[in-house]
This record gives C-alpha cells, structure tokens and sequence, in this order.
C-alpha cells in the first residue's frame, strides 16, 4: 500500500514588503534612489514603470509605508469619487490605471480630479503601471499634460543575479533553508521576474511539505516539471543531486 501523503494546507504566505526587504540590484536601484529621496523630491508627483514582476508594486508598498499613502486603483476609481478615496491624505499611490483610461472616461476624470487634489494640498502622487505616463492613452487633455510631464523612473527586467537574491529571500521569508545548488539550479529555469520567483517557492514548499521531503535539486526539477516552468526543457542537464 502506497503511504498517504501529507496534505499541505493552503495557508496564505504573507511576503515581507518592508524597506528592508527589497533587493536593490541594477535593474531597480535608480527608483529606489527616488523612493528614498522622499519627501524631497523636485516636483510632487513620480512615476515608476517597468514590465510584470520587476518590483513596482513592493516599491510602492515601501513608499506607502514611509509617506502614510492611500492606495487606489481603477476599481477603486470605478467605484469611488477622489475626495472619498483620500480622506485627509496627503499622500497617495495609484496603481495599474493605464489599460482603462481610454476606454472608460469617468476614470479618467477622476484620476485628474484625483491628481489635482494632491497638488493642492501641497502632497505627492506616486502612480506605476507597465509603461511611463507619458505613453499612456488618455482622452482628457488636462490628464495627457499632467501625465507628460511626471518624472517617470524605470525598473527592468531583474538579471539572474537578482534573481538568485530573490530565491534565497523568499525560501528565508518561509523559514526554509535551501542549499546554493538548489537556487543556482532555479535561477536560469524561471522567467526573470519576481512573480515567477515568487511562484516556484511556493510551489517547491507546498511540494516538500506534501511529500514530507527535503527542498534538494531532484525535488525543485520534479516541481518544475509540474509547474512546466522549466525553460531549457532538458536542454541544461544539471549533475547536481
């Protein structure tokens, strides 16, 4: 009879997102600099882009946790008229708004009321999303000015080392221990964002707890095979066990 395996409880990991925390590498370290600069920045308003999985939402969390921030996004602006979404605030972070304002004005005529608010309040605006203000498609010519005139810093894609970084702090953030082997044979085989990182450690360490096994290199294959992230499909045989 084959033993039972352990269930793994689907427990909600919470990540650290403190200052602390974020990795600075050379994909990201010029919007960190701005992030730190804080509150003397030259204008009130500032823009982080980059692709998924570079970082800007962490970043933000950093920023929200410094400045006191409010968070909105387009549901949020769908739903809700500035003055209600700030409050007293005088800091706010908006996130992932650009796919919507094209289609969908009122949001756009929020964002801009939302935008003023801040100015005259003498607060800061923190916005991110895929690609810089200046290229987001907007129906309101106030709101396409602002827009185009935000300083917009970039985060890119994480290089591996970064990546190899992320591993190890994330494997740390569960209290699980990893040899260099297993994060020097995950690296090169995950997309290069934090979301697949992210990904894989959770995957690897519902695995391990589910068969009650060590987190080795054999494992962290056999979770990729699951997961198809392997990118090399074989192609870079690793003679670590």
């Amino acid at each position: 009879m084959k033993a039972t395996r352990q269930l793994a409880l689907d427990l909600r990991h919470r990540p650290a997102l403190g200052r602390e925390d974020f990795l600075v590498a050379p994909s990201n370290e010029l919007a960190v600099a701005w992030i730190d600069r804080w509150p003397r920045w030259p204008a009130q308003a500032l823009a982080v882009y980059g692709p998924p999985g570079s970082g800007k939402t962490h970043l933000c969390q950093v920023w929200r946790h410094s400045s006191g921030a409010v968070a909105v996004d387009a549901a949020a602006l769908r739903q809700h008229e500035p003055p209600a979404l700030l409050g007293d605030a005088t800091a706010c972070v908006v996130e992932a708004v650009a796919e919507v304002l094209e289609r969908e004005s009122e949001v756009a005529q929020r964002l801009l009321h939302l935008y003023n608010m801040m100015l005259e309040r003498g607060g800061y605006l923190l916005v991110s999303d895929r690609l810089p203000p200046a290229r987001w498609i907007c129906p309101l010519a106030d709101l396409r000015s602002r827009l185009s005139g935000m300083q917009a810093v970039a985060l890119s894609e994480p290089d591996e080392a970064l990546v190899q970084a992320v591993l190890v702090k994330l494997f740390s953030d569960r209290q699980l221990t990893v040899t260099p082997e297993v994060i020097q044979f995950l690296a090169p085989r995950i997309d290069r964002s934090l979301d697949a990182a992210r990904s894989i450690v959770s995957a690897i360490d519902n695995r391990a707890l589910a068969a009650r096994r060590q987190i080795t290199v054999p494992l962290a294959r056999l979770v990729l095979s699951e997961v198809g992230d392997d990118r090399h499909q074989g192609s870079q045989e690793d003679n670590s066990n």
